[in-house]
């Protein structure tokens, strides 16, 4: 599959056109940050979820009374996008609906994904157009993974993240059959420290949604930044796969999250659900801050 590189005097990107999908992000002394994608753990790097946000209740939707199926974070991860703007610090790819996305989500649609390297931080820029002669609804999202420091491949899985509200943060469960149990629950922080293994991920993500965070921050083990995660996302996820030994955590800021478990409801009716009319885009962009 084709990738695009990306660089400037502090980094250095890699991104395939599979899915638009970042690949590698490295510094000047050739340290890797993103994770590389080992298919014994997890086979990708950092995939863009859309139409949806993680799981369906019992894989189904519904439009108009019509009902579809779809698979966890959607399609466009596996679709090959085309190269519309290159040069050397950004690059925007773009995919659009077809006569096989229309069997799985019977919307006309372009979807845009840019990348811009400025100093140590990356944008990614999420642009939604609806081309359809009717509204539109849909969800979008990131999953980047990153090595956390101090961890290698095989060992116990141990970190720590900061957010930036100190207070109390509620998370929800996403682990009935892949979709929100009822209730909130408080992660146990400290001044904004939440120190994770890999039974913290037992139940799957842990997911904090109506707008609590907007930054989240990989530390090493003296509590200095490595990664920091910005965003304006309602929700954010954080997961690390279950039972893999796995040396990474992903930060993933969420424009849309999990059916309720056993949602019945129309699709437009969904939980952080994003509406577009005849002609009207959404653009939206988070950043990831290289310390």
């Amino acid at each position: 599959m084709p990738t695009v590189q990306l660089k400037n005097e502090h980094l250095t990107l890699e991104v395939s056109t599979m899915g638009a999908e970042l690949q590698s992000i490295k510094d000047n002394d050739g340290r890797e940050y993103l994770w590389q994608a080992d298919p014994a753990v997890w086979g990708r790097h950092s995939p863009i979820l859309f139409p949806i946000v993680c799981g369906l209740w019992e894989g189904r939707y519904r439009i108009d009374g019509y009902e579809y199926r779809m698979e966890r974070h959607g399609f466009a991860r596996d679709t090959e996008f085309t190269i519309v703007r290159q040069s050397e610090t950004r690059v925007t790819m773009a995919m659009h609906d077809t006569t096989e996305t229309h069997r799985l989500y019977p919307c006309h649609f372009n979807l845009g994904v840019t990348y811009r390297l400025t100093g140590r931080k990356i944008h990614i820029i999420w642009h939604v157009e609806n081309t359809d002669n009717n509204e539109i609804h849909f969800q979008i999202g990131g999953h980047p993974a990153f090595y956390v420091p101090g961890v290698k491949d095989g060992a116990p899985l141990k970190g720590k993240l900061r957010f930036d509200d100190t207070s109390i943060v509620e998370r929800v469960f996403g682990d009935v059959n892949g979709c929100i149990r009822p209730g909130r629950f408080p992660l146990d922080t400290r001044d904004g420290i939440w120190e994770f293994d890999e039974e913290s991920f037992k139940n799957d993500a842990v997911i904090i949604d109506r707008c609590q965070l907007n930054e989240v921050a990989l530390l090493n083990e003296s509590e200095e930044p490595v990664v920091t995660v910005q965003f304006k996302s309602p929700a954010v996820g954080i997961w690390s796969p279950y039972g893999k030994h796995a040396p990474f955590v992903c930060i993933e800021p969420w424009y849309g999250i999990h059916d309720k478990a056993y949602y019945q409801g129309d699709f437009k009716e969904k939980q952080y659900m994003n509406h577009l009319q005849p002609g009207a885009s959404f653009m939206s962009e988070y950043t990831i801050e290289i310390h």
